[in-house]
C-alpha cells in the first residue's frame, strides 16, 4: 500500500469537487440546479480568438513542444501593460505560466525552505495555503474584515512574523471577497516590504472586471515595487478561455528565475495556438473587454437588487466576478450552502476560504440575468427555512 506524502497531510478535497457531488445529487432527483459556485465564465470567447485558435490549430507544425513563450507573446503582455496601467515591462520581465494557478500553485516550491513564513489573505484563494501545506512552509493569516474594507492591517502583523516571513500574497480584485485595493494601500504595502525584506505576490486576475468606470491599479504603478514585488495575471476571466490555460507573471527577471527554474523542470511551455490567440486577444481585445464588463456589472445589479428585496444585506462588490454575502445567523456556512443546494442553488461556503469566511458565501456571477434573478429569490425564501 503506497501511503499519502507528508505533503498532503493538512489538505482536504477542494470544495468544489465537493458541491459537484452534492449538486449532481440533486440533478438526479429532478432539481433545477443553477450553480453559482466556482468562477468559471458561462460568456463565450471573443470570435476573433476562437478563430485564431482554430487557424493555427490546423498547422501540423505548431504541435511540438514550445518550451518557452513566444516573443509575440512576450511584447504583447509588455504593450498591454503599457496601455492599460501605464507601466513598462521589459519582454524579459515576463514568465509565460498555464493559467495564474499554476505559478501560484508552484511559486511556493520554487521560493520556500521548510519552515519559511508566507502571510496569507483570510479569507483568500484555496491555493494561496495550499502551496504553502505543500512546500513545507508556515502560514501566518491576515485578517480580511468588513470593518477595514477587506484590507488588511499590515500594522497587525506581530514583528516575529515580519522578521521571518518571506512571502506576502495579497490579490485585488479579489477572490473570494471583491474589495479592490487603492493607490494609498499598495503604498503602504510596498514600503512595507521593503522594510522587513518581504516579497508580494500580487493576483492581478480579475483586473479587467472593475465596475462604474473604475480604473484598475497594477502594484507596478507604485514606485519601488519592481524591487519588491511580482504580479500574475490570467487570460481565463478576461476573454472566457479557462479552459485553455494561459497566463503569466511579471516583475524583474531575478524575481521570476526560481519559478522559470522550477518549471523548465515541470513542463514544456503552453501549446502555441494557445499563445497566438492569446496574444492576438491582449493586442486587439480592448473593445470586447468593455462590453464584458458592462454585462457583469448589469449582473451584479440586477443580483444584488434582487436580494435585497429579499431581505439580505449586500453590499455591491466594485469589481470581480463574485458576491460575497453574510448569511442569515441561523446558519453556518456550510448549512447554509448544503440548504441552498436542496433548494437549488449551489453555492461556496465562505470557511472554505478560510476562518475569516465563517458566517459568509461567496456567489458567481456565471449565469445569465434571469437566472441569477431566480437565484436571489430562492436564495432569499431560506430567510425563513431552518439549517438541515
Amino acid at each position: 500500500m503506497i501511503n499519502y506524502s507528508k505533503r498532503l497531510v493538512s489538505l482536504e478535497t477542494g470544495i468544489f469537487n465537493q458541491l459537484r457531488t452534492y449538486k449532481q445529487e440533486q440533478m438526479n432527483n429532478g432539481v433545477d440546479m443553477i450553480d453559482l459556485s466556482i468562477g468559471s465564465p458561462d460568456l463565450t470567447p471573443p470570435p476573433f480568438v476562437m478563430n485564431e485558435l482554430a487557424k493555427h490549430s490546423l498547422n501540423e507544425q505548431l504541435y511540438g513542444y514550445a518550451i518557452n513563450s513566444t516573443s509575440e507573446f512576450n511584447s504583447a503582455v509588455s504593450n498591454y501593460y503599457e496601455r492599460k496601467f501605464n507601466v513598462t515591462i521589459e519582454n524579459n520581465e515576463i514568465l509565460q505560466l498555464m493559467g495564474s494557478q499554476d505559478g501560484l500553485a508552484h511559486i511556493s516550491l520554487a521560493c520556500l525552505n521548510s519552515g519559511d513564513v508566507v502571510i496569507v489573505p483570510d479569507p483568500g484563494y484555496p491555493i494561496y495555503s495550499a502551496s504553502v501545506h505543500v512546500a513545507g512552509g508556515k502560514l501566518y493569516h491576515l485578517p480580511l474584515q468588513e470593518e477595514n474594507d477587506f484590507l488588511p492591517s499590515l500594522e497587525s502583523i506581530p514583528e516575529e512574523v515580519c522578521r521571518k516571513a518571506k512571502l506576502l500574497i495579497v490579490g485585488y480584485p479579489g477572490n473570494p471577497i471583491p474589495a479592490v485595493a487603492n493607490e494609498e494601500f499598495f503604498k503602504k504595502l510596498v514600503a512595507f516590504a521593503k522594510k522587513h525584506e518581504i516579497l508580494i505576490i500580487h493576483d492581478f486576475a480579475y483586473c479587467e472586471l472593475l465596475f462604474d468606470e473604475k480604473k484598475p491599479l497594477s502594484i507596478f504603478s507604485i514606485p519601488g515595487a519592481h524591487d519588491v514585488a511580482i504580479e500574475f495575471n490570467s487570460l481565463s476571466k478576461s476573454f472566457n478561455i479557462a479552459g485553455s490555460r494561459i497566463g503569466y507573471i511579471v516583475g524583474r527577471k531575478e524575481l521570476l528565475a526560481p519559478l522559470a527554474l522550477l518549471k523548465s523542470h515541470f513542463d514544456y511551455g503552453v501549446f502555441l495556438p494557445i499563445q497566438m490567440a492569446a496574444t492576438k486577444a491582449l493586442n486587439e481585445g480592448d473593445v470586447f473587454l468593455a462590453t464584458q464588463r458592462k454585462t457583469y456589472q448589469q449582473r451584479r445589479d440586477v443580483f444584488i437588487d434582487e436580494l435585497t428585496k429579499g431581505g439580505w444585506k449586500v453590499q455591491k462588490p466594485e469589481g470581480g466576478m463574485f458576491v460575497w454575502a453574510k448569511i442569515p445567523q441561523a446558519y453556518t456556512s456550510m448549512d447554509f450552502t448544503l440548504t441552498a443546494i436542496k433548494n437549488g442553488v449551489v453555492v461556496t461556503p465562505g470557511d472554505a476560504f478560510g476562518r475569516e469566511g465563517e458566517g459568509y458565501v461567496r456567489m458567481a456571477l456565471v449565469q445569465n440575468e434571469e437566472r441569477l434573478i431566480e437565484a436571489a429569490k430562492r436564495l432569499s425564501e431560506l430567510n425563513s427555512i431552518e439549517p438541515i
